[in-house]
């Protein structure tokens, strides 16, 4: 969530025509992230929440879309959606694809509780089972394939160390792929910032923007990651279980599951030091831009091979 591509009043006004949502009464640009530019907007129908998508590449767009308004069908408090009179999801704003979505309550967590990670474990399973039935394909456009093209281009800007770190690790994934593990549509960024909470319950789970097909574990492994760290970047052990034990209560997990949850929690950190790498040292121009530190997952990940974390919910 960035502001690259700036959206006047008149703008605005006008793109809404298109749809059935009222006059605008205001709008204000939302600062942190750094893939799209996304602004909030209110009018007199209700909130929203805008998007314009600066590099996602076209013909994905459709399925993170369709995705969420299946998971919206199914009960699963994410964003809707909004079709415009043409009955279509995807418009044009500043020479950019844009959407407008349901603006969910809520507001997300800094410091997560166990009670926190329960919430979020039981949601992840019935969303997953929720998406069982969503007919659409698209590999996790940030999986290994990206990973090796993303180690290309940030190796340069790495000190002989952190390259031994990447390529051995490369090397370790590219022999634990796990291709009889449960496989689905998986969100693999739900992060803190990206689940909502109102009186201790979730009530939005945003930005499906970087979903795909991968592994189920996948995603618990991201979660883990970001949700139940303690000191010095281990994993707590009593958030970690609440997280586990609260999906598994929903989606049971295969005995292949628990073996690979080591490797698949070096696989998740893999994936965003890669992407804090590169987005660290290649940013874009933008008038609001957030880079994460990278190496915030470098040390995580360094952890998790230094020490593998068993399932133990």
């Amino acid at each position: 969530m960035a502001v690259y591509t700036p959206v006047s009043d008149a703008e605005l006004r006008d793109w809404l025509r298109r749809y059935s949502v009222g006059a605008l009464v205001g709008f204000e640009p939302v600062a942190t992230g750094i893939e799209n530019s996304n602004y909030f907007v209110v009018t007199t129908q209700g909130r929203y929440f805008l998007t314009l998508f600066e590099r996602l590449p076209a013909e994905e767009l459709p399925f993170y879309l369709e995705l969420m308004a299946h998971l919206a069908r199914h009960g699963i408090p994410c964003p809707a959606p909004i079709a415009d009179l043409s009955d279509h999801y995807l418009q044009a704003l500043n020479g950019k694809p844009a959407v407008l979505v349901t603006r969910l309550p809520g507001r997300s967590l800094e410091a997560p509780a166990a009670e926190h990670c329960t919430e979020l474990g039981a949601l992840l399973g019935r969303m997953h089972l929720a998406a069982r039935s969503f007919p659409a394909y698209l590999e996790n456009p940030r999986g290994p394939k990206w990973w090796r093209f993303a180690a290309q281009q940030v190796t340069s800007f790495l000190d002989a160390s952190r390259q031994e770190l990447l390529q051995d690790e490369l090397a370790f994934q590219a022999g634990h792929r796990f291709p009889d593990l449960p496989r689905g549509p998986v969100h693999a960024d739900l992060f803190r910032d990206n689940a909502l909470f109102e009186e201790g319950r979730i009530s939005g789970v945003i930005d499906f923007y970087f979903a795909g097909i991968d592994c189920l574990l996948y995603d618990l492994a991201v979660c883990a990651n970001d949700w139940c760290l303690g000191p010095r970047r281990s994993l707590d052990a009593a958030r970690t279980g609440a997280l586990l034990c609260a999906y598994q209560a929903v989606r049971p997990v295969t005995p292949l599951e628990r073996e690979a949850w080591p490797v698949m929690l070096r696989a998740a950190a893999l994936r965003f030091w890669l992407s804090r790498l590169y987005d660290y040292h290649l940013p874009r121009p933008g008038m609001l831009v957030h880079a994460h530190d990278p190496e915030h997952f470098r040390e995580i990940l360094e952890l998790r091979r230094r020490h593998p974390a068993l399932w133990a919910p």
